[in-house]
């Protein structure tokens, strides 16, 4: 998810407020989490350089209009030039994205100009999924875009996780932009619950990596998922976790 106004810093599930709030633990971690990357959220608010997204568009030879500006809640330059080099060099026939927005916008493209694979994406918000949708719409592109719940006690990770249904058995290029932090810091480690569609060659992207949060995934994952080699590319403006599964 990539829009601030929609995610409200708060995590909106199943029943829009019905569930119980988090925990004090939880708010525990959000807080110490937060008290200790503030100056990664402040470099956070700029996407890269104009001259980055000239090049991004340039790429997908899509007109200026077509990409807000980045940065802040929204993915950077360097992810999204991260999710291009992949569809160019691997041309993946099943890409799935956790959390919408200018990523599915760059994936539809991607994929569109190199292979013409299927993008499968999720995200909690309903509403913003549509919006999606009409935006892609507007660019002759589409993707099979799901609005889906989020519920605790799907993961063994902390939080609340996208209630999953029907995700493709192979998976060849997974990008990981969601659910926010603010759920709770660990929260996007529930990703690697994917790992065993992704098969060898596949590729794992994590977005905001320098982050405090998602280096303590980061280092998990790695111990976990010996079959990964796991990369971290602080590049751009958030940082980039690569994972490839060895062939």
């Amino acid at each position: 998810m990539t829009g601030k106004a929609a995610t409200k810093l708060l995590p909106r599930t199943e029943d829009e407020g019905g569930a119980p709030p988090p925990s004090l633990s939880e708010w525990m971690a959000i807080i110490g989490f937060g008290l200790v990357q503030w100056p990664w959220l402040l470099r956070s608010l700029s996407g890269g350089s104009g001259a980055e997204r000239k090049r991004l568009l340039e790429r997908l030879d899509l007109p200026e209009r077509a990409l807000p500006a980045l940065g802040s809640w929204k993915a950077d330059a360097a992810l999204l030039h991260h999710i291009v080099d992949v569809v160019e060099r691997d041309r993946p026939r099943i890409a799935v994205e956790l959390g919408a927005g200018a990523t599915t916008l760059v994936t539809a493209r991607a994929l569109q100009m190199h292979g013409g694979g299927q993008l499968v994406s999720f995200d909690q918000h309903g509403d913003f999924v549509g919006k999606t949708r009409a935006w892609l719409a507007e660019y002759g592109l589409d993707a099979d875009m799901r609005g889906v719940a989020i519920a605790r006690g799907r993961t063994e990770w902390p939080g609340y996780w996208y209630v999953l249904d029907d995700v493709p058995d192979r998976i060849d290029l997974l990008t990981i932009d969601g659910p926010p932090w603010t759920i709770h810091p660990l929260v996007r480690g529930g990703a690697d619950s994917l790992f065993d569609r992704i098969g060898p060659g596949g590729t794992v992207l994590l977005d905001d990596a320098a982050r405090p949060g998602e280096r303590v995934i980061a280092a998990r994952w790695a111990k976990k998922w010996p079959a990964f080699d796991f990369r971290l590319d602080k590049g751009g403006t958030k940082g980039t976790l690569i994972g490839t599964r060895r062939r």
